[in-house]
């Protein structure tokens, strides 16, 4: 059986991914809105968000999705009109919409179910906005969904809509749309008319008109026509043809050689001319004012509109502003990025080899083949940074993820929370990103229903009875750190204690430290709610979110103050793919200890070891007293040292700002790696991150030097309490 290509399905995959775009900007719009900015441009981004999913939606015959995002436009054509305020519940409203939005965007991707309750609601409370009757619902206009010739709606590209009388010259009403008056127009301002007529190849060789009208709309002000009239009926439709053409008027500053510039990849797969055309005049009726033949969305819907005035002439400096200059983008499966870093991996460890290979023939470093050496391994760091920097995303469309976690989770334990957010920007690999999604949602969850006091207690306290979640990431030492933090009543230390005891979790005589009683939280089974909600209380969650984030390598900490809050801070690698290592000798073993966890080097001198116990020794580095463990004794390579005078220790940071020495017998070398994963088919190792291959084809493992010092019992007191001489 042969595989036949499906252009159609391309197409639909790349509606879809326009739509996780769409929904993008739809939430930074609501979001904006929500910090107090109702500017019409804000609205406007909001409502075209809407509208140009609903349009793609009407070409796919996805009804329940054009249902809903029509009520939604429509709702939101009042905010357009004045007559509704965005704020309050209005806002809440928009947000749930939003959010059912995408559950329907998704469903409809993936070919599953709606749930039809929580849709049923949501227009419900569109509906009472705007005080519509349901029996009025206007029929939606099949001619609103203007396809391509792929069939991808044109309207989402957000061009002008162009309504006039069929008879009308197509030059003169583009140009009465873009209302444009000689007398206020910018000398250097053009007019240009262009048709475009694309052949099949052009779709062939996976070009879009679409792109291309929007490389155009950055040029200037651009209004368009489509010609269906070749266009055939649905069964005689053959979707590797071309049947569509446009006209396309452009108001710019550029000049025709830019503007050719726009159809360069597509100019031997089309019919194209383009011609400069004089300005617009628009020269006022006898009987009033010029005619405008645009029809509006609101009285298309018939929604209430302010009152119609005058058409005043636009000025160059408002409404044609010059040519925004924006990066070209394109859209690469991610199996291809994911097969280019394997590769890039394999180089890594090619020239790596190669490098062992020379070292061990005796040439001297001042000979041309090392000074090559040296330069292919810049250069493939080089390309692994770059190729790092494809598979890097913001960790934005987490955030926004987490923003609708926390208005459900709020609404459902009746609490009124704010959710802060910082770093947006910060990227982190896609791979870490999405793995990050569940561990997160606990941890915002239990935020809102541990973390925050309830309103009434909230005021009691002195504090506002909206609670604040701040949701924060940002770079540091070569890892990212993602912090989420509420301004709640911090971790009740007794009340964790009684009920650990209660559990059996912890001895009735223990005597632990805050730290150690903050980490009973993330013992499997516990929680300290007192009843079970639906979001909590059924000691899942916390445990959760440890294994989690040590399976991607990283580490989870907790800092609380009582009646200030309580932060939980992960700490986690940019890239699952390569990091910088110290490859060191322990009791006979190649070892690779990431840098970024390295604080310096040090030879232990007689007089700088004390012995607190028998199992317990510290180092004296710079008036600090700094825990001893031996590497090999902990990872049970060897028996403990008896002496430690002369041994090479890697002094460890951890995120608490506390450190330890870690005992090695070598240090080999310093290298970048590749990191093979161990986890899948091995489990996870306490101590042990993943695996590599040297450059001798030896496999060494990667260790999690912080796990390893939290691991070790007989230096966690130490840890807690390191004694500062200075003091």
């Amino acid at each position: 059986m042969t595989d036949q290509h499906d252009p159609m399905a391309e197409i639909r995959t790349a509606f879809f991914q326009e739509c996780e775009e769409l929904l993008e900007a739809l939430q930074d719009g609501l979001m904006a809105m929500q910090d107090g900015s109702s500017d019409q441009e804000t609205i406007n981004v909001v409502f075209r968000a809407v509208h140009s999913i609903k349009g793609g939606a009407g070409a796919f015959g996805l009804d329940d999705l054009v249902r809903f995002a029509h009520r939604y436009e429509t709702t939101l054509d009042y905010v357009r009109a004045g007559t509704l305020t965005p704020a309050g519940v209005a806002l809440k409203i928009f947000f749930r919409a939003a959010d059912i939005l995408s559950d329907i965007v998704r469903a409809s991707r993936d070919g599953e179910p709606i749930e039809n309750a929580s849709v049923e609601e949501v227009l419900a409370l569109l509906l009472d906005l705007t005080g519509d009757d349901p029996e009025e619902e206007e029929e939606i206009d099949p001619s609103e969904f203007v396809a391509t010739g792929m069939g991808i709606a044109l309207d989402i590209i957000d061009l002008p809509p162009l309504s006039a009388p069929e008879n009308a010259p197509a030059t003169q009403t583009a140009l009465r749309e873009l209302e444009v008056s000689n007398s206020t127009a910018n000398e250097t301002m053009r007019a240009f008319e262009i048709l475009f007529k694309p052949q099949s190849g052009l779709y062939a060789s996976g070009n879009e008109p679409v792109f291309i009208f929007r490389l155009l709309r950055n040029l200037g002000q651009i209004s368009v026509e489509v010609d269906k009239s070749t266009l055939p009926d649905l069964e005689d439709l053959a979707a590797e043809e071309s049947y569509l053409s446009w006209k396309i008027t452009l108001i710019t500053q550029e000049s025709s050689a830019q503007i050719h510039e726009a159809f360069d990849f597509v100019i031997d797969f089309c019919s194209l001319e383009i011609q400069e055309v004089p300005l617009p005049q628009i020269q006022p009726s006898p009987d009033g004012p010029a005619l405008d033949t645009s029809i509006s969305q609101s009285e298309e819907q018939g929604s209430p509109v302010p009152p119609a005035s005058p058409p005043q002439p636009l000025s160059t400096s408002d409404e044609l502003p010059s040519a925004t200059k924006t990066r070209a983008t394109v859209r690469v499966d991610l199996e291809r990025v994911d097969r280019l870093v394997n590769l890039v991996g394999e180089l890594v460890i090619n020239q790596a080899m190669l490098s062992q290979i020379v070292a061990e023939t005796g040439l001297q470093r001042n000979t041309s083949v090392f000074t090559g050496l040296d330069e292919l391994q810049q250069l493939t760091r080089d390309i692994q940074d770059s190729v790092m920097m494809i598979r890097a995303q913001p960790v934005k469309t987490l955030f926004q993820r987490m923003a609708r976690i926390v208005r459900e989770s709020s609404a459902a334990v009746g609490k009124e929370v704010h959710l802060k957010t910082v770093g947006e920007g910060t990227e982190v690999d896609k791979t870490v990103i999405e793995r990050l999604a569940d561990p997160l949602t606990h941890m915002i969850r239990n935020a809102v229903d541990h973390g925050l006091e309830t309103t009434d207690n909230r005021i009691d306290a002195g504090k506002p009875s909206t609670g604040v979640i701040s949701l924060s990431a940002r770079h540091r030492s070569g890892r990212v750190v993602i912090e989420v933090s509420d301004d709640g009543g911090g971790i009740n230390r007794s009340k964790v204690l009684s009920k650990a005891i209660s559990k059996g979790l912890v001895a009735e005589d223990a005597q632990l430290s805050d730290s150690e009683i903050d980490n009973i939280l993330f013992l499997p089974g516990f929680s300290t709610a007192d009843q079970i909600s639906n979001i909590s209380g059924r000691g899942v969650g916390m445990d959760v979110v440890r294994s989690s984030i040590q399976a991607l390598g990283g580490r989870v900490a907790i800092s609380s103050a009582e009646g200030l809050g309580t932060t939980f801070s992960i700490s986690l690698p940019l890239t699952l793919a390569v990091l910088d290592g110290m490859v060191v000798q322990v009791a006979g073993e190649t070892l690779v200890v990431p840098l970024n966890t390295i604080e310096e080097t040090l030879t232990l001198e007689p007089e700088a070891i004390s012995s607190l116990d028998p199992n317990t020794s510290v180092v004296n580095v710079r008036n600090g007293f700094v825990p001893l463990l031996d590497l090999g004794a902990a990872l049970g390579f060897q028996a403990p040292r008896e002496d430690y005078a002369g041994s090479i220790v890697l002094l460890i940071a951890q995120e608490n700002g506390s450190r330890a020495a870690l005992i090695v017998d070598e240090i080999r070398d310093q290298r970048q790696v590749v990191i093979k994963g161990l986890q899948e088919r091995y489990g996870r190792a306490p101590g042990i991150a993943a695996a590599t291959i040297l450059g001798d084809g030896q496999i060494a493992l990667i260790l999690d030097p912080v796990d390893i010092v939290a691991s070790a019992s007989s230096i966690a007191t130490a840890n807690e309490n390191s004694i500062d001489l200075a003091g």
